[in-house]
């Protein structure tokens, strides 16, 4: 049975701010049987790295927040730590990040926490039998919470092909631990030729795994595998797009991995989550970088749904429905799939296909315009 995606484009009518749309899409999911008055609610969303101006604005959380308070419902503004370094790793740099940002009580009215405590290590051990994992390490305060609204900002991503509300749940949903078992499948690889030797990518690996190739004619850098924990920094950074994941035998597992922990952040929340995908400012690349480049589509609208296999579903369709902007990173027509010419390496339906076998959602969907 289809599940129903409710979809908003971003005209206004009447000269009504966009803010207004929320809560119309967030009426037919019932919020007051979802949340009993007083309940601590989560608002999962990613406050952007310190640079980086394509993240979601905090005016849409604050609408968000709005509508929880006026059905008595506490929320607060989450996110997890990161592995790499940056403005984030820890529970100190990443709140003064998120205020920076805007996320301030002043703006949103709802107190930022963050889930994962002061270092990544707070968190709930769960037990699931499903395919690939058996044990997950989903963030304490995450876990806890007595229901999600999950803001997502849709957008490409080097590792997952796109950044939606799965990867949204899967890494920010996790503490450090579940962040390096998701990623302990990739190993980067640098391109000897492309390599200038400019040491971009030890400075930001959290662990040093880059180190001087001895003996090498010129000076270049490798990875060295029994340092790295696979959490891709250095892929991001690398002015020369000289280093890589070697995908034929990585890809699959990490794709699966990030399912299941969607799938066990959610193994709690049955019928007390919601999510929210802005299809908006849609750059090529995470926002965990402290840039963002261009666009890659149009401004689309926001879609909300309570199903995430669902609602990530018709992002990418949306998405791949449009042409590619002039002056974007790739050019593409209607109906080509913007995803894969970013990353032709990067299956992204892995982590569709596999989530709806696992029951986290149904890639078949009803577009219900609102």
């Amino acid at each position: 049975m289809a599940t129903k995606v409710y979809f908003t484009d971003l005209k206004v009518d009447n000269k009504k701010s966009l803010l207004e749309k929320i809560p119309k899409l967030l009426e037919p999911f019932n919020l007051a049987e979802r949340f009993r008055q007083n309940s601590l609610v989560a608002v999962k969303l990613h406050f952007g790295e310190w640079g980086n101006l394509a993240h979601l604005r905090p005016q849409w959380a604050r609408k968000v927040v709005e509508v929880l308070k006026g059905l008595s419902v506490k929320p607060f503004l989450t996110d997890t730590n990161t592995l790499y370094k940056g403005s984030r790793s820890d529970a100190v740099s990443h709140i003064e990040t998120a205020i920076a940002n805007g996320f301030d009580f002043a703006v949103v009215k709802a107190p930022v926490i963050i889930a994962d405590g002061l270092r990544g290590n707070s968190y709930e051990l769960i037990k699931l039998d499903l395919p690939v994992l058996k044990e997950f390490y989903i963030a304490k305060e995450i876990y806890r919470a007595d229901g999600l609204v999950v803001l997502t900002h849709f957008k490409g991503h080097e590792l997952s092909g796109f950044g939606g509300t799965i990867k949204n749940l899967a890494m920010g949903g996790a503490a450090r631990k579940g962040k390096l078992q998701q990623h302990s499948t990739l190993t980067p690889k640098v391109n000897k030729r492309l390599c200038a030797g400019c040491g971009t990518c030890l400075e930001f690996c959290p662990v040093e795994a880059p180190e001087l190739a001895v003996g090498a004619k010129k000076k270049r850098f490798r990875i060295n595998p029994k340092k790295c924990i696979g959490c891709g920094e250095c892929i991001a950074v690398c002015p020369k797009g000289a280093i890589k994941v070697q995908w034929n035998e990585q890809a699959v597992p990490f794709m699966k991995k990030m399912a299941e922990y969607a799938y066990a952040v959610l193994s709690n929340k049955q019928g007390r989550a919601v999510f929210l995908n802005f299809i908006m400012d849609v750059s090529p690349a995470c926002d965990c970088h402290h840039y963002n480049d261009y666009p890659v589509v149009r401004n689309i609208g926001i879609l909300a749904s309570d199903d995430p296999v669902a609602i990530d579903q018709a992002s990418v369709e949306l998405v791949n429905a449009e042409p590619s902007l002039p002056g974007a990173k790739i050019c593409a027509d209607p109906g080509e799939d913007k995803f894969k010419s970013l990353y032709p390496k990067v299956d992204w339906e892995i982590q569709l296909a596999h989530a709806e076998e696992i029951g986290l959602g149904t890639r078949d969907y009803e577009l219900v315009r609102v």
